[in-house]
C-alpha cells in the first residue's frame, strides 16, 4: 500500500519536497519540486501558424479591461479585423476611448453584454454586415467576459451564485450560440478563457469554480459537436493574474465583505462568528495581492489558439506552483490532493 505524506504545507516550503513511502518494499523516496515563483510555464512551442492572418475577423467579449483590452490591442497588431465587445462602452468608458483612439479601420468597439440576449443579436449583426464576404464567415470567437467574487459556502447568497454564472457560464454559451453560423463558415476557432479553478476546487471560491467547471465541460461538448465541422475549440486556463487585471481592489473587497456580513442568517453569523469572518476577508486580501503582472503568457496561449493551424485543446499560462498543484489535484486520488491542501 502506498502511503504519501508531506512534513509541511508545500505553499511553506522555498522548494517542493514530496515524501513517499512504499509499504511493500519499504522503501521512501523524496521528490522535489521548483520553488513558487511567478515564472509562466513555457514548454511547448507556439508554431506553425494558419495561412496569413489577412483581416480575418475575431469578436472579443469583455474588452474594457484586463485580458481582452490586451488582447484586442495585440490581435489588431498582428492584422486581425478585431471587433471589441465592451461591457461599457455607451458609458464611455476608459478602455473603450483608447480603443478607439486608434482609429483603425481593422478594430471597432461595440456595445455588448453577454448578459443580454439583444445585444448579442446585434453585436452578430454588426459584425456579419462588417464583413467583405459574409458567406465565409468569422475566423474567432474569444469569450473572455467574465466576474468574479468570493466566500465561503455558507457566506454567499443564491443571487451572487447566480449573478456569477450569467456572466461567466451563460454568457459564453448564449455568445457561442449566436456566432456558432458564422464561426461555422468560416471552419474558425471558438476560444473560451476558462480557469485553473475550472480544473481544481478552492475554498471560498465556490461561486466561481462552479462556473469556470461549466465552462470546460461546455468547451469540451463543443469541440466534439464541432470537430466534424472543421471548427476547432480551445480552453485556456489562466493561474492567478489578480495583480493584472485588477479583479479586486482593497475597497472592492470590502465592499463585498460589507455586504455579505449585513445578509447573513443569524444563525451562521452566530456560529462562525465576527473574527473568523474577519480572518477570512483578510486571507483573501492577502492573495488579491499576489499574481503575476505579466499577462503576455495568457494572450500568447490565445493568439496561438486562433492562428496555429492545430490549435491546442488546453493552454496553461501560470507559475509552477499552480501548474503543480493543478496536476496532484487532477491526477491523484482526492485523498492525497486533501492531505496535502486541506488538512
Amino acid at each position: 500500500m502506498l502511503a504519501t505524506r508531506l512534513s509541511r504545507t508545500l505553499s511553506q516550503l522555498p522548494g517542493k519536497t514530496l515524501s513517499v513511502y512504499d509499504g511493500e518494499h519499504g522503501t521512501r523516496s523524496t521528490l522535489l519540486f521548483c520553488s513558487t515563483s511567478f515564472t509562466s510555464i513555457r514548454r511547448r512551442t507556439y508554431a506553425s501558424e494558419v495561412d496569413p492572418v489577412d483581416s480575418k475577423a475575431v469578436l472579443i467579449t469583455g474588452c474594457d479591461s484586463g485580458f481582452g483590452f490586451s488582447l484586442a490591442k495585440h490581435l489588431h497588431s498582428k492584422g486581425f479585423l478585431v471587433f471589441a465587445g465592451c461591457l461599457l462602452k455607451d458609458k464611455g468608458d476608459a478602455g473603450v476611448k483608447e480603443l478607439d483612439s486608434l482609429n483603425s479601420d481593422r478594430l471597432r468597439t461595440i456595445q455588448l453584454n453577454v448578459c443580454n440576449n439583444e445585444e448579442v443579436e446585434r453585436a452578430v449583426e454588426t459584425v456579419h454586415s462588417s464583413l467583405k464576404d459574409p458567406e465565409k464567415g468569422m475566423w474567432g470567437l474569444v469569450n473572455n467576459a467574465g466576474i468574479s467574487t468570493f466566500g465561503e459556502v455558507e457566506f454567499t447568497s443564491m443571487e451572487t451564485y447566480k449573478e456569477v454564472a450569467e456572466v461567466n457560464l451563460w454568457g459564453t454559451v448564449r455568445t457561442t450560440k449566436s456566432f456558432l453560423p458564422l464561426l461555422r463558415r468560416a471552419k474558425g476557432r471558438v476560444v473560451n478563457i476558462s480557469s485553473m479553478l475550472g480544473r481544481m476546487a478552492n475554498p471560498a471560491r465556490s461561486p466561481y469554480c462552479i462556473t469556470k467547471f461549466g465552462v470546460e465541460a461546455f468547451s469540451d461538448c463543443l469541440r466534439y459537436e464541432m470537430y466534424p465541422l472543421g471548427v476547432k475549440v480551445s480552453v485556456v486556463e489562466p493561474g492567478n493574474f489578480i495583480a493584472a487585471t485588477s479583479l479586486y481592489s482593497p475597497e472592492r473587497i470590502q465592499a463585498i465583505a460589507k455586504k455579505m456580513w449585513d445578509e447573513l442568517p443569524e444563525v451562521v453569523r452566530k456560529d462562525y462568528g465576527r473574527k473568523y469572518f474577519d480572518e477570512q476577508i483578510a486571507k483573501m486580501e492577502t492573495y488579491c495581492n499576489s499574481g503575476s503582472t505579466d499577462t503576455s503568457s495568457v494572450i500568447d496561449a490565445v493568439t496561438h489558439a486562433l492562428t496555429a493551424t492545430s490549435p491546442y485543446t488546453r493552454y496553461h499560462p501560470m507559475d509552477y506552483y499552480w501548474w503543480l498543484r493543478m496536476q496532484i489535484m487532477t491526477h491523484l486520488p482526492g485523498a492525497v490532493s486533501d492531505r496535502i491542501y486541506i488538512h
